[in-house]
């Protein structure tokens, strides 16, 4: 048997990569970790983290408003980016230190450097030309943000990377795209007093959420001034002399601007990892090939979290590393299981979901009977906003099973956790019946729509 200077050595210091070699190492196996950038990778340093502080702050504004109609009187108000920069970066940096510090304390050794392979058990460290050996290693290299670089004028673009290290807040934003990236992004500048442009090629934003989700949250953010641009896309970005930013689009429009974000989905990051060296397979997408228990055709080098390109979650990440130390270190064969993931979006309003959408459930079962109630939320009555709350259950008529929940309004994702764990265990509509309400809560709607409000049979609604 080979004699290798580690048990176990990981690629990327991110919530997967951290996760399995934190763990591998207090169950006694000599463990390295490697990270060219920040541990804690794309959720604690430029994803999930500063997106959610960046959401808080910017719903400040709506609560200042609000105050008044509940007896407050507040004085004017300012906003300072400088001063939230620097209470993320100081956030961040502790989170940064946390991740350093379980990985030490169970004896894993972090080295600060660019990782790459050179064959299947071996593993170059580019900051110090070094080689090391491993029996096992695993690839958490997460992803990227796709830079679009055929679209003229890509590099006068920024990324939700940069979005969080801008030098000063811009008066205006174009934002292209229409997933959860672009969408929360729009109403964290929206909030924060930016004018704010979004342009899609598709139909509707969020395209792959319940029809109900897409439209409410469509209506909030124009009803917000944000303004909603469809079936049209940017075909060039141009800098204009005061340093202003001018987008030409397919359709013909000309829009100024002081900053275009590019959020059009993120790719894997497997650029320059010596990959084909070690004769590790990728798709097309360029995502790590792996099988049910993240392995790659390479028996001994797994792959973890969005490198994979399959649920590009931060949980996710994490529960394919418990998975794997399961399967490798205790003896005990388990798959990750990517069924039923709740997830939020952190628009505002914000929406929760889990299980299939009104769409994929028509298709799926003979018939299915939606519940579905829209209203003004409690909080709303006294301050004046008009934003409308939307809760929505699926059910497939023979089983009376719940197959989707769907929120849209405040705390939609604290709700959403508790229902993924409802439909996990297989609950029923009759179980939501069931259910005492807890009253006044917006909440208390998932319990007490009793009749549905319509049913689809064969596809056509009845």
């Amino acid at each position: 048997m080979a004699a290798y200077d580690y048990d176990l050595f990981v690629i990327g210091g991110g919530s997967g990569g951290v996760r399995a070699g934190r763990v591998a190492a207090a169950l006694g196996k000599r463990v390295a970790i490697a990270e060219e950038h920040r541990f804690g990778g794309t959720c604690v340093i430029r994803g999930c983290v500063p997106k959610k502080l960046f959401v808080y702050a910017s719903q400040y504004r709506e609560h200042f408003e609000d105050a008044a109609g509940y007896g407050w009187k507040v004085s004017e108000t300012t906003f300072d980016w400088d001063t939230l920069l620097a209470a993320k970066d100081k956030e961040i940096l502790r989170l940064e230190g946390l991740y350093r510090r379980g990985l030490e304390s169970n004896g894993a050794r972090i080295i600060d450097s660019r990782a790459e392979l050179v064959d299947a058990h071996t593993v170059r460290l580019v900051q110090t030309g070094q080689t090391v050996t491993a029996d096992r290693i695993v690839i958490a290299t997460g992803g990227t943000p796709n830079p679009h670089a055929a679209l003229p004028g890509h590099e006068l673009c920024i990324s939700s990377n940069e979005a969080f290290d801008l030098p000063q807040l811009p008066r205006s934003i174009l934002i292209a795209g229409g997933g959860y990236i672009a969408v929360e992004f729009a109403n964290v500048f929206q909030g924060l007093g930016v004018a704010v442009t979004l342009i899609y090629r598709g139909k509707e934003i969020l395209s792959r959420f319940d029809h109900d989700l897409r439209q409410g949250l469509h209506k909030a953010m124009v009803d917000k001034g944000i303004r909603i641009v469809l079936t049209d896309f940017m075909e060039k970005v141009e800098q204009k002399v005061d340093g202003s930013l001018l987008v030409r689009t397919m359709c013909g429009e000309s829009i100024s601007v002081d900053t275009v974000m590019l959020a059009l989905g993120r790719e894997p990051n497997t650029q320059g990892l010596g990959l084909e060296a070690a004769g590790v397979k990728v798709d097309g997408l360029g995502a790590i090939v792996v099988d049910d228990y993240s392995r790659t055709n390479v028996p001994n080098i797994f792959a973890l979290g969005d490198v994979t390109h399959r649920v590009q979650l931060t949980p996710v990440a994490i529960h394919e590393a418990m998975c794997f130390i399961e399967t490798e270190y205790k003896n005990n064969p388990t798959s990750p299981d990517h069924d039923l993931i709740p997830t939020a979006v952190f628009s505002q309003p914000e929406i929760g979901t889990v299980g299939l959408s009104e769409e994929e459930a028509a298709k799926k079962y003979p018939e299915i009977a939606v519940y579905r109630a829209e209203f003004r939320p409690m909080k709303a009555t006294l301050s004046g906003r008009t934003e409308k709350m939307l809760m929505k259950l699926v059910v497939d008529a023979a089983s009376r099973k719940v197959v989707g929940a769907h929120i849209l309004g405040h705390e939609a994702g604290e709700m959403v956790q508790l229902l993924g764990v409802s439909l996990k265990a297989g609950v029923t509509k009759d179980d939501f019946d069931r259910t005492m309400a807890v009253h006044p809560t917006a909440a208390e709607e998932l319990v007490t729509m009793y009749q549905p409000s319509y049913r689809i049979r064969g596809g056509v609604r009845v």
